[in-house]
């Protein structure tokens, strides 16, 4: 406190007391409220005055002022630069004096938020712009009918589900779902609202309602990802494949149910391998995650890892998973180069394309366009003489010419514009190999046989 006023006491010598603005309201010092001079003043008087009675109180029409009754400062030093101070006055408003800080008032518009005339059609309009409004006032049925109407009618999405969600809470289930029955806007959104917030009970008293039977099925199938024992999960999908779904969806469900089976028994059975350290595969590459409920895909690349070599009667080789669940060529070739790839298993990439015509000659062949084989190789730092290979293979030859430049495979390249007797750009290229090396002998010998012939 000793402090505080040794502070006020020493701004005052410094702070400008002649400032007249007669635009400004004043005080009883006739300096303007709120200005730090007369903050200063009125604290620093406050320390010092003794308190009056309240008996001298301002005679009506006089020059000068009596004393006016000042009670301690509460005020921090810091509060003196905000302002604090004009509210001094306010207390002493008894005496006649005039508030010069009067409190900021609401426009009588507002006070209309809360009104219980509104209309339906005025509620909607001001529940668009994000007014306060409330729906309690319309109790009876056809009131509430006009609502969700004019709320269909204003398009705006958010309006429609508070109103559904109104609705929800103040009718029986029977007379809402009737109404809503013929109202597909409306319906339309309290099924999507009641799957996003996962009232599953409710949703399924609609669709049966409504009888949606393949809609209540798929709403139960959901139900599975609640489920977290695999076991459990297991049987609950086994129970869903005699739903009422299309004959398609049932594919997808049974499909579900032998790919979440495979899965335990490859599980297991992976994990013994592993635990007793009995399979070098585990034992170089140790498992980073848990096979069971991932997908499909990421099943058949974790088989193509682990279980590549094995015999297509086992449930965890990668043929036998091609088979039963009918992946395509593509999507398995997709799979097993990434995976083989992954573990630097050239021969079985090669393997991978290497086909047998009838004759007995071998080829390769690649269902998904060599030029992604290259790719899917080289992100896994794959060798250049691997790449090479492979970029060999691209039958296009600008397509060819951007792989072989973009990844440095020169012998390609250089054959490339020898094929195409290209003398200017393999002179060009020559430049971008070391000298001295192999590729610009390739290139001195080629360009010299182009001069001969």
């Amino acid at each position: 406190l000793k402090e505080s006023k040794r502070a006020v006491n020493s701004l005052r010598d410094i702070v400008d007391d002649d400032d007249d603005d007669d635009l400004e309201r004043v005080s009883w010092s006739g300096e303007p409220v709120g200005s730090i001079s007369w903050s200063i003043k009125e604290t620093a008087s406050s320390s010092t005055s003794s308190l009056e009675g309240r008996d001298s109180s301002l005679q009506k029409g006089s020059s000068s002022y009596a004393a006016f009754p000042k009670q301690v400062s509460s005020y921090s030093l810091s509060s003196l630069f905000k302002g604090e101070l004009c509210l001094f006055f306010s207390v002493f408003s008894d005496t006649g004096v005039k508030n010069y800080a009067p409190e900021l008032r609401r426009p009588k518009t507002e006070y209309k938020d809360y009104s219980s005339d509104w209309s339906p059609k005025d509620t909607v309009r001001r529940m668009q712009r994000g007014k306060v409004c409330s729906l309690e006032r319309f109790r009876s049925l056809q009131d509430k009918l006009v609502l969700l109407d004019e709320a269909v009618a204003g398009h705006d999405g958010n309006v429609i589900t508070a109103v559904l969600i109104f609705l929800k809470r103040t009718l029986r289930r029977e007379i809402l779902f009737r109404e809503l029955e013929v109202r597909q806007v409306a319906l339309c959104h309290l099924i999507h609202f009641l799957k996003e917030t996962g009232e599953q009970k409710l949703l399924l008293d609609l669709l049966r309602f409504l009888d949606r039977t393949e809609e209540v099925a798929l709403s139960q199938y959901r139900e599975h990802l609640n489920i977290q024992d695999v076991e459990k999960r297991r049987e609950f999908l086994k129970v869903c494949i005699g739903l009422p779904f299309s004959a398609e969806d049932t594919s997808h469900i049974q499909d579900h149910y032998t790919l979440l089976e495979r899965q335990i028994i490859i599980e297991a059975n992976d994990r013994h391998l592993e635990t007793a350290g009995q399979s070098e595969i585990f034992r170089k590459y140790p498992r980073k995650a848990s096979i069971l409920n991932m997908p499909l895909v990421t099943t058949l690349f974790y088989s193509c890892f682990y279980h590549y070599t094995e015999a297509e009667g086992t449930f965890s080789s990668p043929t036998n998973l091609k088979k039963t669940f009918k992946i395509p060529d593509k999507q398995y070739v997709l799979t097993a180069l990434a995976a083989r790839a992954k573990l630097r298993a050239w021969d079985d990439v090669d393997a991978l394309f290497t086909t047998k015509n009838w004759l007995g000659y071998t080829k390769k062949k690649a269902p998904i366009g060599f030029h992604r084989v290259v790719e899917i190789l080289q992100r896994n730092n794959a060798p250049v003489q691997v790449l090479q290979e492979y970029v060999r293979l691209v039958e296009d030859v600008e397509t060819r010419l951007n792989l072989a430049t973009k990844y440095k495979c020169h012998d390609v390249v250089i054959e490339t514009y020898r094929d195409l007797k290209d003398r200017i750009q393999l002179t060009a290229y020559k430049c971008k190999v070391e000298r001295g090396s192999a590729e610009e002998e390739k290139i001195n010998s080629i360009l010299n046989n182009m001069v001969r012939n």
